[in-house]
């Protein structure tokens, strides 16, 4: 058991209930806590979606998963379950890392002592009502580094950088199976998010697919979730295309985090998949034009690999915010296939 100014601590509840791309930043919080603190046990408060990337993960001894249901009533029976499931539990400390409302009412009804959330002006939906500390005010940074305050916070060295996703035994043999049966390396492609203005075009990815195919013979995999908006964005795709992608578009997590990890680049928008790949060290051509990608491109590798259709122009000197803006509009099929070929140079 660790002792800090505060007391001692034993246990810690993670709350990151949805969001790939966020749960994919949480676990090198998990990672160095564990490093710092290799007897405390950490709990973490899942969605079932996210269930597939963090199960037998070596940091998280304990997945507390929380059934989303919508509308009346049947919702509010989730928050009872939940509060019936953690009544005779007692945590040490509540790390409040995601910000919206839902998030801080599982906050609020966790027995910790210690409930440690953002700032108030960055806890959206007034999530600072169920935290009694918060981590100090900072100016916008990365979303790792963000997450990273809390660790500062606590005393404990986020160094060194570890993700650690986990992949199965019998994933690694369906990997082994799956790509055995290709006679070129692959590049993933993930086609499309579930928020349209971070979406890119079926035209562009239908000539780069060709290109990633005939110039540097990579076999494309189109991988995604299973949105109705990524499905017809891989149909629209291989209706224009005239090379010929596996398509792996499909609601598999764990599928998709080994098609990732074995293969030699992915292509992606700013999505879950992208940060996946920057955490198995799979070389990644972000496509962002909506987002900043100072605050949420991959963390500290690849950054070379940036498609930057965020720039107003050329070399513009944006900060690190959390604005959105419109810009995938400017992002043409010659800036990504500039950044695959710098890619196949540099790390293939």
């Amino acid at each position: 058991m660790t002792t800090q100014a505060n007391g001692p601590i034993g246990s810690v509840c993670i709350v990151m209930l949805s969001a790939i791309g966020d749960a994919v930043h949480v676990l090198p919080v998990a990672n160095a806590l564990k490093r710092a603190w290799p007897d405390v046990r950490i709990s973490w408060i899942i969605q079932p979606t996210l269930r597939a990337l963090v199960e037998g993960h070596a940091a998280i001894d304990e997945l507390i998963v929380f059934e989303r249901r919508r509308g009346g009533l049947r919702s509010w029976t989730n928050f009872a379950d939940l509060g019936h499931y953690v009544r005779g539990k007692h945590f040490d400390l509540a790390l409040a890392l995601q910000v919206y409302l839902k998030a801080g009412i599982v906050v609020g009804m966790l027995p910790a002592k210690r409930k440690l959330g953002f700032d108030t002006a960055r806890a959206r939906d007034a999530n600072w009502i169920f935290t009694n500390e918060r981590i100090p005010p900072q100016p916008p940074q990365h979303v790792q580094a963000q997450y990273f305050e809390f660790l500062h916070y606590l005393g404990v060295d986020p160094e060194p950088v570890e993700w650690d996703i986990p992949i199965a035994d019998q994933d690694r043999e369906a990997q082994a199976s799956f790509f055995s049966e290709l006679d070129k390396p692959a590049c993933s492609v993930v086609v499309a998010t579930t928020k349209p203005r971070k979406n890119w075009t079926a035209e562009g990815y239908a000539r780069i697919l060709e290109e990633i195919e005939s110039t540097h013979g990579l076999q494309p995999i189109l991988v995604g979730g299973p949105s109705k908006l990524e499905r017809e964005m891989a149909d629209e795709i291989l209706s224009l295309t005239k090379a010929h992608p596996i398509d792996a578009i499909g609601d598999d997590l764990r599928r998709l985090v080994y098609l990732l990890d074995g293969s030699a680049l992915t292509v992606s928008p700013d999505t879950g998949p992208l940060h996946i790949s920057r955490a198995l060290e799979t070389p990644v051509v972000g496509i962002y034009g909506c987002t900043n990608p100072k605050r949420s491109g991959p963390y500290r590798r690849y950054y070379d690999l940036v498609v930057d259709g965020y720039a107003e122009f050329p070399g513009e000197e944006y900060p690190i915010s959390m604005d959105q803006r419109n810009g995938m509009k400017r992002v043409t099929a010659e800036m990504v296939l500039e950044k695959v070929d710098l890619a196949v140079r540099n790390y293939l």
